[in-house]
């Protein structure tokens, strides 16, 4: 009974269902990520790296030969419980050339410093022709401090990607300027305002967290439509032939 409510409650945080609404505060900027990693995921095929890959949040929802994890032993968090295959020194990628039919990486390359020499290292482990898929965030509080180091426009990844072989195939932003504008709030509501005790959180949320949740999703869809102001870049890109 313990184990399944544990499972639902981690489901509920990456793959929010509606009755997420009511547990995850932060509902709409995981829904709009999955969703994102949804509609490009069977792109990727074959030996896949999923590159800062924790507890592999998403691994479910690709069908792949072999499906390797890699992530780097000094970050911001804990990496007990998680699920890495291989560590690496942060610099080079410890894979031969042309190793990888595609790539994976969400909500990584905010902590990479050294994002220049890093995207080259993604580049040489993979095949031509092989899909690279990253997620990163664009509007976001500093977290895994102090290994919080940028943010990238859409405009921003698109350069480094080009600089480094890779063509851009698609470009998407997971919410809106009204989406956004709500998620942010209900954050601070959670990391600032409510306290700390876990169960008076779980009482607070659907009670706080939750109406503002539903308003905002509300607003979005009734106000002007505006993609300025987001949380998280989609990108699909290719290796050249």
């Amino acid at each position: 009974m313990v184990r399944t409510l544990k499972n639902y409650l981690y489901k509920q945080t990456f793959n929010p269902s509606f009755l997420g609404v009511f547990i995850n505060p932060y509902y709409i900027i995981r829904r709009g990520l999955f969703r994102g990693i949804v509609s490009h995921a069977t792109y990727l095929k074959g030996k896949m790296l999923d590159f800062g890959c924790g507890k592999k949040p998403y691994k479910d929802l690709f069908s792949v030969d072999e499906y390797i994890g890699l992530d780097i032993e000094e970050s911001g968090h804990s990496h007990r419980n998680e699920q890495i295959d291989i560590f690496y020194d942060g610099k080079t990628i410890p894979f031969g050339d042309n190793f990888f039919d595609s790539v994976f990486s969400s909500e990584v390359f905010e902590h990479i410093f050294n994002v220049d020499e890093i995207i080259p290292e993604l580049h040489r482990v993979m095949k031509p022709g092989g899909y690279l898929l990253i997620t990163l965030p664009f509007v976001w509080a500093e977290h895994e401090i102090p290994y919080d180091f940028a943010r990238y426009t859409s405009f921003g990844i698109e350069h480094l990607l080009q600089k480094w072989g890779f063509e851009v195939i698609k470009i998407e932003k997971t919410t809106n300027y009204v989406e956004t504008v709500f998620q942010m709030w209900n954050a601070y509501m959670y990391e600032v305002v409510l306290p700390t005790n876990l169960f008076f959180r779980a009482i607070m949320i659907p009670l706080c967290v939750a109406p503002v949740t539903i308003i905002g999703m509300v607003l979005s869809r009734m106000l002007p439509q505006n993609k300025n102001f987001y949380h998280n870049t989609i990108v699909l890109a290719q290796k050249k032939l």
